[in-house]
């Protein structure tokens, strides 16, 4: 299986750019605290970059892609999706996933991850981010 990224809203809809909001539309993250997954792309790159402020996403490992998938769907979509046998486009039905706020909630909603935040790229700890939402 490729790559895959879950991404997860964080900030509201006040005061946002038409673009980002736009942009927030495409990825089906209409609220906060819902996420969804995507496969590593170039068009999707460029999507989280103009809406890195509303958002965290980083890479996914198999155990938190399991858990997502057994929230969004059943056991069996959860196998189905790990065997490879399902595709992006059934993938995407089972989106967004809506997720609880953080067990003892977020660092910082204003803030970048390297800043001590919690949004942009987080890389490997989104995983800890999704695993306190679920």
């Amino acid at each position: 299986m490729n790559k895959l990224v879950g991404v997860v809203r964080i900030r509201g809809t006040v005061n946002v750019r038409h673009d980002t909001a736009e942009t927030l539309k495409r990825l089906r993250l209409k609220r906060v605290n819902n996420c969804t997954i995507l496969k590593v792309s170039k068009d999707y790159e460029g999507m989280l970059k103009t809406c890195n402020n509303y958002v965290a996403y980083g890479e996914l490992d198999e155990e938190i892609l399991d858990k997502l998938l057994k929230k969004a769907g059943s056991d069996a979509d959860a196998k189905k999706v790990a065997s490879g046998e399902y595709d992006m486009k059934k993938l995407k039905e089972l989106m967004p996933v809506r997720l609880h706020p953080p067990t003892h909630g977020y660092k910082s909603t204003k803030l970048g991850y390297k800043q001590g935040g919690d949004l942009g790229y987080m890389g490997g700890d989104i995983n800890k981010l999704i695993k306190r939402m679920i």
